[in-house]
């Protein structure tokens, strides 16, 4: 199993066109000039009143299919 952690900082308003389904997909700019590329509705349980913010980490198999997607203690 293989793993990337990231951090996002998305407010509430931003998250309204994942939220709605208007935007299917959260894209992440990584440090090494990669983007890595989610379904958005991996992000539903950590939404919140103020947005989506904090370290995560996805987890995906040798085939790049998601496995889960963890929300690290603040």
């Amino acid at each position: 199993m293989n793993e990337i952690r990231f951090r996002l900082n998305i407010a509430a308003h931003e998250y309204e066109a994942y939220y709605a389904g208007i935007a299917k997909n959260v894209i992440v700019p990584m440090k090494n000039g990669r983007n890595l590329q989610f379904p958005a509705s991996n992000l539903r349980p950590y939404f919140r009143h103020d947005g989506v913010h904090g370290e995560f980490v996805l987890r995906f198999d040798e085939n790049n299919k998601l496995i889960e997607l963890v929300k690290l203690e603040d």
